[in-house]
């Protein structure tokens, strides 16, 4: 199915973050169906105020606001929903809802929460992607009577399947950019760096977490005296110029 320029470029961003946070989770979830929850509760990120929290997945602070992992962090923001507490009543309310530092954080928390929380137990190491998105719906994650049924009409039109269990090694799943990094810079750009510094620099021990600290300093340094480059450990021009080259 062709896809707006909008709705392509939501994909590109969504899917590679959802292939590796399954993998990273043991592949007990189907990225597929992360996918599509995520094009659903957001509306293919055109709600705003989830775009702005980064919080595609619709996931609400809770009674307690208990941390399953540690990506959410405890920020919160307020907005409306709709809810059907007896499978076909519609009821709007608004409740305090989870915001997170990068749609990565938002993707990793959802799957903490799948993976840990008992009641989703049913939703993992299932055989097919309908089984458990049913699994997640009974768990209690969504009160709509046709979620299930929503969710796999998103798998099928846009054959979301194909994106399950695959995870290229080879090619920076993050946006390409220029931006000048240094330390204490966050986000997908810094991801996009760690990639390249870890998978082909060399410097394995390298986390590809989006936070620009001490180590990710110390392994941009040592690229540019390798390079004879300006030694001040932040990534412009001439430092991606090199970076990009390996």
């Amino acid at each position: 199915m062709a896809l707006s320029k909008d709705k392509a470029e939501f994909l590109a961003r969504v899917i590679p973050i959802a292939q590796r946070q399954a993998k990273a989770h043991g592949n007990k979830l189907f990225a597929s169906v992360t996918i599509a929850q995520a094009m659903h509760e957001s509306g293919w990120g055109t709600s705003k105020k989830m775009i702005a929290a980064n919080a595609l997945y619709g996931v609400k602070v809770g009674a307690s606001a208990y941390k399953f992992g540690t990506a959410w962090k405890g920020a919160a923001y307020k907005t409306g929903t709709t809810e059907y507490y007896d499978g076909k009543t519609a009821t709007k309310i608004t409740d305090w809802f989870r915001q997170y530092d990068s749609i990565e954080d938002a993707t990793c928390d959802y799957m903490d929460i799948l993976c840990t929380c008992k009641r989703y137990k049913a939703a993992l190491n299932c055989s097919t992607p309908e089984q458990s998105i049913k699994a997640i719906v009974a768990g209690g994650y969504a009160t709509g009577p046709n979620y299930a049924t929503q969710i796999m009409k998103i798998i099928n039109t846009y054959n979301l399947t194909q994106y399950d269990g695959k995870v290229d090694s080879k090619v920076n799943p993050y946006p390409a950019t220029t931006k000048v990094l240094r330390r204490g810079s966050k986000g997908d750009a810094v991801r996009y760096l760690q990639w390249i510094l870890r998978n082909k620099a060399g410097f394995t021990s390298i986390s590809v977490d989006g936070s620009f600290g001490p180590a990710t300093e110390k392994a941009v340094v040592s690229v540019q005296e390798a390079y004879k480059l300006t030694v001040d450990g932040v990534v412009g021009k001439n430092t991606w110029s090199v970076l990009k080259s390996f």
